[in-house]
């Protein structure tokens, strides 16, 4: 479900939202769990190719069960963080994205996506992460969270 934002004078345009996808060191995916209730895990991810990217373990998990059954899901970040306590307030940035998720199956769109946020995570430690990723690929997934829309907000 899309609704309006409440606080228009705080919302931030699109290209802010990705501007904040791209910037933000984690993030928290909230999957829902068989009995309906939201399950939320903090993660890393990469936002490239126009979609959101996080690994985990291969084929376990509470996360992948989730996604097995419903692929709706929810991401949130939250960065630009400062808190004013002279003020009694905080400025921050805040995008909240709404999609699907699945487990990314072709191997060069995982490989790809991998590398991507190995890069993002490690920058300065790029030949040591692709051997990394060579000796790991096989044991982990890598999902793909499309995006449906997403709001934004910041405090001015």
């Amino acid at each position: 479900m899309k609704r309006e934002m409440r606080r228009k004078d705080r919302m931030i345009s699109e290209e802010e939202c990705l501007k904040a996808l791209e910037e933000a060191e984690y993030g928290s995916l909230a999957t829902i769990s068989e009995d309906g209730t939201p399950y939320i895990t903090p993660l890393n991810f990469v936002y490239t190719d126009g979609a959101l990217y996080f690994h985990c373990a291969k084929d376990v998990g509470h996360k992948l069960d989730n996604i097995a059954r419903n692929h709706n899901a929810c991401f949130s970040i939250v960065d630009s963080v400062e808190l004013m306590p002279e003020k009694f307030a905080t400025k921050y940035r805040s995008v909240t994205v709404f999609g699907t998720v699945d487990v990314v199956k072709d191997a060069a769109e995982k490989r790809s996506a991998i590398e991507a946020l190995a890069l993002k995570i490690s920058p300065d430690h790029r030949e040591a992460g692709l051997e990394y990723i060579n000796a790991a690929i096989d044991k982990i997934s890598m999902l793909r969270f499309k995006i449906d829309h997403m709001t934004g907000k910041a405090s001015k």
